[in-house]
């Protein structure tokens, strides 16, 4: 790869769906393995219009890239002049190049940029294989490895994070496998491959390495490559030569596969090697660095979800008011429109039932509005400090109790499983006092409660720690989505603009008042209108509210 110039290209769009339009540009000329030179990025106004969906994701409006974006072809002008005549790579080569980039440049009469590179998710997915972050989404590896953040979801930001994961975590892997040159990346990434994991069937997240001890699964793969289907034969057939290739190599090395080149395979190492199942103390050491890995996540993921929280309660108790007259008067006219239909075709009788139902409508709403008063009071913003801090209990506390530590007794498993309920609550009241009595003495507190003192310790049983294992990576990866979810939430939005700004929540408060008068004055205009025809009707007025 040295010496070797390429450019790293991304793009955000107006949507999936074609015909698909490029909002952002991001790109950066690499020498090798590193950057070389500054970035390009520049934002494209199409005067098309932009889907909600991608609008949520990438943040740009028609309204912002009206005011910043440029002319295309004067973007596609300058960007041309980046790459020169060097391969262009993506992270999903078949999306920013052959459904966006091409057809874009078609539409547009513009001769193709640059050369078609090769894909660097595909370079992931076979140098990380089988994946120990669950998937290959750019942001989950971003994550998983403990990259730097560097803008989620824009074009330029995450050409840099695919830097990152190239330099940090990928060319490691390529040069332990003798992956030296362009041309080896190349023939790597275009040769028949099939993850490690089998994806379906009665085998589905088992290792095909396995065979190699499990005559069942060997047996599998057999009818899999003798299949009818194509692609399916070509998958079996590529296992089976895979394992081959293993047994042809432990025998010419005269050694057999050791527990611990097992793991690493496991975990993505280079090597193929027979699959045996890594000792004790290594699922162990395993175990506890994943526990350690997941408490930090949801420690973060909790902290962040507060101070969400904690927003959209004081944006819900500045507009309480006027969100329950907007839906007294939304029940109001529903009220009044089904009391004119019930009186125009059954008569009194149902009308007074309909109005009966009202009544009742109306003291739930009171009631929901009540309870959600109540939820909101309980959100406590907390000082730099007290976060700082309920991160670390809460960290410490699912560390220690988590239910998968008794996983073969339901007694003490259904104790755990109180007692983290009991954990989270707190957390998500942000009661810090309940969280540092917990903390203090766990076992006086489950005492307390009528619960007997937790076990801490993990099976001795090698396959159900590697169940263990497996399910704390999956809760790993969870934590990971679910973060990601809330960090494209309008919540999250509204918390990272209040820290931003300091007028940002009164401007925003007044945006949503002046917003629900409006709707308010139309309702009230409708709910006066229905009440002068029932009153016409029945020679009284419905009741005032």
């Amino acid at each position: 790869m040295k010496n070797h110039p390429w450019v790293l290209v991304d793009t955000e769009t107006n949507g999936i769906s074609a015909p698909i339009y490029v909002v952002e540009i991001g790109a950066q000329k690499m020498n090798g393995w590193l950057p070389d030179g500054p970035p390009f990025r520049r934002l494209l106004n199409h005067n098309a219009n932009i889907s909600p969906e991608a609008s949520r994701v990438n943040g740009y409006t028609r309204e912002i890239l009206e005011r910043d974006g440029d002319d295309p072809l004067a973007v596609y002008q300058d960007f041309a002049a980046y790459p020169g005549q060097v391969p262009l790579v993506a992270y999903n080569l078949a999306f920013d190049w052959d459904k966006v980039l091409l057809p874009e440049w078609q539409r547009l009469g513009l001769a193709p940029i640059g050369q078609r590179g090769w894909c660097a998710l595909e370079l992931a997915r076979r140098l990380l294989d089988p994946v120990p972050a669950g998937n290959c989404k750019l942001q989950t590896l971003r994550q998983f490895y403990r990259l730097p953040e560097r803008g989620a979801h824009t074009a330029l930001g995450d050409v840099q994070t695919v830097v990152d994961l190239l330099d940090t975590v990928l060319r490691p892997l390529a040069e332990a496998r003798g992956l030296h040159t362009w041309a080896d990346l190349v023939v790597l990434i275009e040769s028949t491959w099939f993850p490690s994991l089998i994806a379906f069937g009665k085998f589905k997240g088992r290792n095909f390495r396995e065979a190699v001890v499990d005559s069942e699964l060997h047996d599998w793969l057999r009818w899999l490559a003798s299949s009818s289907n194509a692609r399916s034969a070509s998958m079996g057939q590529w296992y089976l030569a895979q394992l081959e290739a293993g047994a042809s190599q432990q025998a010419a090395m005269g050694v057999a596969a050791s527990d611990s080149a097992a793991a690493s395979a496991l975990q993505g190492g280079s090597a193929v090697v027979l699959y045996l199942s890594p000792q004790k103390t290594e699922l162990q050491q395993l175990i506890t660095a994943a526990r350690e890995r997941l408490a930090a996540q949801e420690a973060d993921y909790t902290a962040q979800k507060h101070a969400v929280d904690v927003a959209l309660a004081q944006l819900f108790q500045a507009l309480r008011p006027h969100y329950q007259r907007r839906d007294q008067l939304q029940l109001n006219v529903e009220y009044r429109r089904k009391y004119l239909d019930a009186l125009m075709q059954a008569g009194d009788e149902e009308a007074e039932a309909v109005t009966q139902a009202h009544a009742q409508a109306r003291q739930q709403s009171h009631a929901e509005y009540e309870q959600a008063a109540a939820e909101a009071a309980s959100k406590q913003a907390l000082t730099d400090e007290q976060a700082k801090e309920m991160q670390g209990i809460w960290r410490k506390l699912v560390r220690t109790f988590h239910p998968d530590r008794c996983t073969d007794d339901p007694e003490k498993r259904k104790a755990h499983e109180w007692l983290t309920s009991e954990i989270n609550q707190a957390r998500d009241r942000g009661d810090i006092q309940r969280l540092r009595e917990i903390a203090q003495n766990p076992d006086a507190f489950l005492l307390q409660h009528g619960m007997a003192p937790l076990s801490q310790e993990d099976s001795s049983d090698v396959l159900r720690l590697r169940t263990l294992l497996d399910g704390l990576q999956h809760r790993i990866l969870e934590t990971l989505e679910a973060l990601n979810t809330l960090r494209e939430t309008p919540g999250y939005e509204l918390h990272q603009r209040i820290q931003q700004d300091d007028d940002f929540f009164a401007a925003t408060v007044a945006q949503h008042q002046a917003a629900l008068e409006a709707e308010m004055d139309t309702l009230e205009a409708e709910a006066a209108r229905l009440s002068e025809e029932i009153e016409g009707l029945t020679g009284v007025a419905p009741e005032s509210e």
